[in-house]
């Protein structure tokens, strides 16, 4: 074994400038992953849909939540996702993890399964059943193909929390929970078929089942939503262009839920979850379970998860521009006020800690865009299918060749991606014929995104932050500005600043209040909460947000 020789003595005025620089790095570093007395309660909220543009548009109507949050919390102005696949379950993972997709490995609501031949969804588990509170439930759901832990997750395991999750979607409330939980709970495809899994609880746990008892989707039968001020202060209008609302309803208010055929039908559940009084049933069940489960008051840092997923529903059938949207968070920042009441009364105002973000923005109506002489407009995956079907066919043959079009990523039956690999002409041919569509900016094979993560080229990065091996797709596209792939509404899933920029806000204990312009990411709130709670993620990319804590 070699001997130990001591340093010499002229090298420590050298070293001792570095071990005070060291000291000094880890000082800081401990300072934002350690907390003395960190909060009781951390509290994640997703608004499923929400353009950062909403916050300046709406805000001089808001005096709930909303306002709350910021009056006496922190806006970080600048937050914006800066991947391509901009989806509910790949924001929701991003937000839970401090993680971007080609590293939790969601990048997608539904991709194609190359081994299974059809296509899964990020939360689908063949391996379990799902655990019903009513009849009608089918299907298994875990966060099983979340590659790595989220703040619930570390939270669990390094301060013992519990852990509640709730939303309309499945994606939404196992995503913010993760790999386990007491109550994570969500709503299936009819009405009042809310479930869990036994991931989290191998029966129905009785916090959740008493709320659910006594409280029933049905009972807002016959309600009316109206608009909650004058028309007079809704700047746009009221039936616009291209909008698309549910069956039963027109494109004007005032919309009353009573379906279809008069009874609390399917019908009535579409129009319901299309409508304020989901949110707020939502807003309710997060605080019947912080009473409940006793959140916030026990030895520990608990996480509440909610998802409010009905902006989302909203902004697709009527549009950003919609007299529905301004409403829908007027309604929101009323459901978020009573929500902050309960906690503070529950938890203690000062006990804890908030962050409100959203999973995705939206692209505005493309008839709306055309009729202002913009370039705008529908892509549509059959004639995609068809243009690159005929491409192949005079070097391979006769299809079909395309397995499936999802989002943005083109995926081939195996042997014609075989082929494929051994043909890097025949490849450019394809992407120069689907580079040529109108609609479509940029095309890449799937070796072109491997490992550019760190390209300057902004559309290139998007995708690799977006690419997953194994699941992404063999051709990525990324559609023009204006341009979507929905056949009617509004859609999002894109790398433009409306489906990237999202608000990003705090509130509560260890937040400094103010407005702040750094860049930043939704991947960054994980971080930063962790660090309120005295903890580290190793596996997220976003960094705590220093400048929004208080020292």
């Amino acid at each position: 074994m070699p001997r130990h020789r001591p340093t010499p003595p002229l090298a420590l005025p050298l070293i001792a400038p570095v071990l005070v620089l060291l000291l000094g790095i880890a000082l800081r570093t401990t300072a934002l992953t350690s907390a003395l007395d960190p909060p009781k309660l951390v509290v994640v909220i997703v608004v499923d849909q929400m353009r950062a543009d909403y916050v300046a548009r709406f805000q001089d109507t808001w005096r709930g939540g909303l306002k709350r949050l910021l009056t006496s919390g922190a806006w970080v102005r600048r937050a914006a996702y800066p991947y391509l696949e901009t989806v509910t379950c790949a924001g929701h993972a991003t937000i839970a993890t401090g993680a971007f997709p080609h590293t939790h490995g969601v990048f997608q609501n539904i991709w194609w399964d190359r081994e299974l031949h059809k296509q899964m969804t990020c939360t689908q588990d063949p391996r379990v059943s799902n655990v019903p509170y009513a009849a009608g439930v089918t299907g298994g759901d875990s966060a099983y193909r979340l590659q790595v832990p989220t703040l619930a997750d570390a939270l669990r395991s390094e301060r013992r929390a519990r852990v509640a999750a709730v939303a309309v979607k499945d994606r939404s409330a196992i995503m913010l929970a993760g790999h386990g939980g007491d109550a994570v709970t969500w709503l299936g495809d009819s009405i009042d078929t809310w479930q869990t899994s036994p991931a989290y609880s191998t029966e129905p746990v009785p916090a959740v089942k008493s709320f659910l008892d006594a409280n029933r989707i049905s009972a807002d039968f016959g309600k009316v939503w109206d608009r909650l001020l004058p028309p007079s202060l809704y700047p746009t209008v009221d039936d616009g262009t291209g909008e698309a609302p549910p069956a039963g309803w027109t494109t004007t208010f005032p919309h009353a839920l009573k379906g279809t055929t008069g009874k609390a039908d399917d019908s009535y559940f579409g129009q319901w979850l299309r409508s304020p009084f989901a949110d707020a049933f939502i807003g309710r069940f997060a605080a019947a379970l912080v009473e409940s489960l006793k959140l916030g008051r026990h030895e520990g840092t608990d996480l509440l998860g909610v998802s409010f997923s009905s902006p989302d529903l909203v902004g697709h059938g009527f549009g950003p521009r919609s007299q529905e949207v301004q409403d829908m968070y007027l309604n929101l920042d009323r459901t978020l006020a009573a929500l902050f009441d309960r906690l503070d009364s529950l938890v203690g105002r000062d006990q804890w800690v908030a962050a409100l973000s959203a999973d995705h923005g939206v692209t505005v109506i493309p008839e709306q865009l055309r009729a202002e002489g913009k370039d705008a407009g529908r892509l549509s995956p059959p004639v995609m299918t068809a243009a690159i079907e005929k491409q192949i066919e005079a070097a391979l043959g006769r299809g079909p060749h395309v397995a499936a079009i999802v989002g943005d990523e083109v995926y081939f039956h195996e042997p014609t991606a075989e082929k494929l690999r051994g043909s890097p002409d025949l490849v450019k041919s394809i992407i120069k014929a689907m580079a040529a569509m109108p609609g479509i900016d940029r095309v890449f094979a799937a070796n072109d995104v491997r490992g550019a993560e760190q390209s300057k080229d902004p559309a290139l990065r998007a995708a690799a932050l977006s690419y997953v091996p194994g699941r992404s797709g063999d051709l990525i596209f990324v559609p023009k500005p204006g341009w979507i792939t929905a056949a009617r509404g509004a859609t999002h899933g894109s790398a433009t600043p409306d489906d990237q920029q999202v608000p990003s806000l705090l509130l509560g204990r260890g937040i400094k209040p103010g407005r702040y312009d750094q860049p930043a990411t939704p991947a960054d709130i994980a971080p930063t909460l962790a660090a309120l709670a005295g903890i580290a993620l190793p596996r997220a990319e976003g960094r705590p947000l220093a400048y929004v804590m208080q020292k």
